[in-house]
């Protein structure tokens, strides 16, 4: 589908458009982070910014809804969907990557990320009034995703990543767990391997962080450009591409790759923690 939606956008740009230099467009500018209320603790910055205030948004809204779907006396149909999310938390992602014995302690994070990220991912694609610009003192509406900052997909993997190395050595110890990661292989080889073993583990971190923020990224920017260019090159050819285009690649975004990415995140960690916790699987 990406495919054919940029064939589509190139055929529409090879349309030749007089106005071509009626305005200017970047859609890099929507993902600046600029700080609405400025707290500084020392060193550390903790202002907020647009990316703060879409979490502060996903965690409230994250909470609402596990109480929403899961509290209620009679069996009915938001108690139905509950328990559809809750099966999948735990047969498809916490049974799936985690020990029996570690279940009970690391179910409750694996769900909360599932549902906290599907939650960050699908705010960004309902229009809100938190873009931090005014049109004639009226908030402007868009679409941003929280996800779509690296910082924040980076956080996200921090936290999987140091409870991995945490399980790992609570339930192995420091010496034989860090000497799982080491393969059986002759003596003359360790100084090559181990490098790459440390590597590989600092490697989760970037794949986790980067697969989150990539797609959310690339998704909400293919989406500006064709929207932005209607009104930059204001070519009605492109218009009658761009709009179909644009609202079929949104629909695959919300529908397929929000869902998605949410899963494969916390499926992920589950593997990542099950893993430090027997080693040996």
């Amino acid at each position: 589908m990406r495919r054919a939606l940029a064939v589509i956008t190139l055929l529409a740009l090879s349309v030749p458009a007089p106005a071509l230099a009626r305005g200017e467009f970047d859609p890099s500018t929507e993902f600046e982070q600029h700080v609405w209320i400025p707290i500084h603790l020392g060193p550390l910055d903790l202002s907020i910014t647009k990316a703060v205030a879409y979490l502060l948004l996903g965690s409230a809204v994250t909470i609402l809804l596990g109480l929403f779907l899961m509290r209620g006396r009679t069996l009915n149909r938001r108690q139905t969907i509950g328990e559809t999310v809750y099966e999948i938390a735990q047969t498809q992602v916490a049974e799936q990557g985690l020990p029996t014995k570690a279940i009970g302690r690391w179910f409750p994070y694996v769900a909360s990320l599932m549902l906290f990220i599907w939650v960050v991912n699908m705010l960004g694609f309902i229009p809100l009034p938190l873009t931090g610009e005014t049109w004639h003192g009226i908030p402007v509406w868009g679409i941003y995703a929280a996800t779509s900052s690296l910082s924040v997909t980076l956080a996200l993997a921090l936290l999987t990543f140091v409870f991995t190395h945490f399980e790992g050595i609570r339930w192995n110890g420091p010496i034989r767990y860090f000497k799982s990661w080491i393969p059986e292989v002759p003596k003359a080889l360790l100084p090559l391997i181990i490098p790459l073993e440390i590597l590989g583990q600092f490697m989760r971190l970037i794949s986790l962080s980067v697969r989150l923020f990539a797609n959310m990224l690339a998704g909400h920017m293919l989406i500006l450009t064709f929207i932005g260019l209607i009104f930059v090159l204001e070519s009605l050819p492109l218009a009658i591409a761009a709009i179909p285009a644009a609202t079929a690649f949104y629909l695959f975004e919300v529908i397929i790759v929000v869902s998605i990415q949410a899963f494969i995140f916390a499926a992920l960690s589950a593997i990542y923690i099950g893993s430090a916790i027997e080693p040996e699987h």
